[in-house]
């Protein structure tokens, strides 16, 4: 099933197709940059620039009213207070880094503090994820639906881990060990608006991460609902673009998942000692 893409849609899509044209180039360079002395981290923040600023100059030329939420320029407002882009110019940044090929361009419209249209552009899969309140959730022209899977025991689920000394890594510790004791598996690909999409999709049955900032999520929230998914936060809450959690799965595990993690980060496991 295709469904015709509405003026908005196409904006943002082709928004996303500019600038990750770029992202392309600059990625093909970061591969020759691996070996140099210098590194490829420099250049990388400077493609990520480049991608917002196509990004930004094409949905104002488009938009010239709406408002801005963009990962590296922040916050602007519009002349129309009501509507704004939250705008992730390059998702899976530590991936671009390293040469890895999976990262993406994330867009989604907020209006009247409710996201109402998404774009998960994936360059070199050429793949373009896009949702719109009412209308469905679509790879390409394909019409998207989340899995059907109803046994925790079948699920795949994705999630990112926190890295450093960020808080909250023992409970996480914990939620991951019981869900590789309970799943079919999980997988951390490196981008979260990308395991949303993977969710709409069907390719995973669940998907949670926490300290996530709103450009990761935003897009993919919209699409996971559109494809008759779940999204709240790890409290049940609607609190995803800021709260810091977010939990989507398909309908028949959403609840199940969420009793899982509560109770398994509920009792975090010990840290670890070198």
């Amino acid at each position: 099933m295709t469904a015709r893409r509405s003026a908005l849609i196409n904006v943002m899509c082709d928004a996303a197709r500019k600038a990750s044209r770029g992202l392309v180039r600059d990625f093909g360079e970061v591969e020759h940059l691996q070996v140099s002395v210098k590194g490829p981290a420099d250049y990388v923040t400077e493609a990520d620039r480049r991608a917002e600023r196509t990004l930004k100059a094409e949905l104002q030329k488009a938009r010239p009213a709406f408002g801005f939420l963009m990962e590296e320029a922040g916050a602007s407002a519009g002349a129309d207070a009501s509507q704004r882009w939250i705008v992730d110019p390059l998702d899976a940044t530590t991936n671009f880094l390293h040469g890895i090929p999976h990262f993406c361009i994330s867009i989604a419209l907020e209006r009247d503090g409710e996201l109402v249209a998404g774009v998960v552009h994936d360059p070199l899969k050429d793949e373009t994820y896009w949702a719109e309140k009412g209308i469905g959730a679509y790879v390409n022209d394909r019409r998207l639906r989340v899995s059907a899977r109803r046994s925790l025991g079948d699920a795949l689920l994705a999630t990112g881990i926190p890295f450093g000394a960020r808080p909250g890594k023992e409970a996480f510790l914990s939620a991951l060990r019981r869900a590789m004791e309970t799943t079919a598996g999980v997988r951390r690909f490196g981008s979260a608006a990308l395991d949303l999409a993977y969710v709409a999709a069907g390719r995973f049955d669940g998907f949670w991460e926490t300290g996530l900032s709103p450009w990761d999520v935003a897009a993919g929230i919209v699409l996971v609902r559109e494809a008759g998914g779940f999204v709240t936060d790890l409290k049940g809450g609607e609190d995803m673009l800021h709260g810091e959690s977010i939990l989507a799965a398909n309908p028949a595990l959403h609840a199940t998942l969420a009793r899982m993690l509560a109770e398994a980060m509920a009792t975090p496991v010990p840290a670890i000692r070198g």
